[in-house]
């Protein structure tokens, strides 16, 4: 199979989101599964949660300021180089990234202050990307 070499659609959820991490055999709270966006993943080393910024109790380890293109999927898994057609044109601009994936799409979170730059570097590199109602 070839890699992706067609332009992709995204859209800029409405949302922002905070990224904090747990220990890695703490019980999943209650907030970090509310709403209509949020990812939670376990590994040996970490329970690591991504939720809406307004869900986010105090005092734990985590980042804010973050905010979500969803990739317009679905895409076979076997696809290659979604994430990297996306991820190239963000690293030549210079903007980090936190990628999820699911079974049928990607999101890209990026910090708050880079979305416009990171919007118009995805556009730039033949992308198309909807905003939302609050940029």
């Amino acid at each position: 199979m070839t890699a992706t070499s067609r332009p992709l659609q995204l859209s800029v959820l409405a949302e922002r989101f905070a990224i904090a991490r747990l220990a890695p055999d703490a019980a999943i709270p209650r907030w970090a599964t509310d709403g209509a966006f949020f990812s939670v993943t376990r590994t040996s080393d970490e329970l690591s949660i991504i939720t809406e910024e307004s869900r986010l109790p105090s005092g734990l380890a985590s980042q804010t300021g973050w905010r979500a293109l969803k990739v317009h999927g679905p895409f076979a898994l076997s696809e290659i180089g979604v994430v990297a057609s996306l991820a190239a044109p963000l690293a030549r601009a210079g903007i980090s990234l936190f990628v999820v994936s699911t079974f049928d799409t990607d999101y890209l979170l990026v910090a708050s202050e880079n979305l416009a730059a990171a919007v118009s570097a995805l556009e730039r590199a033949g992308h198309a990307v909807c905003r939302s109602e609050s940029e």
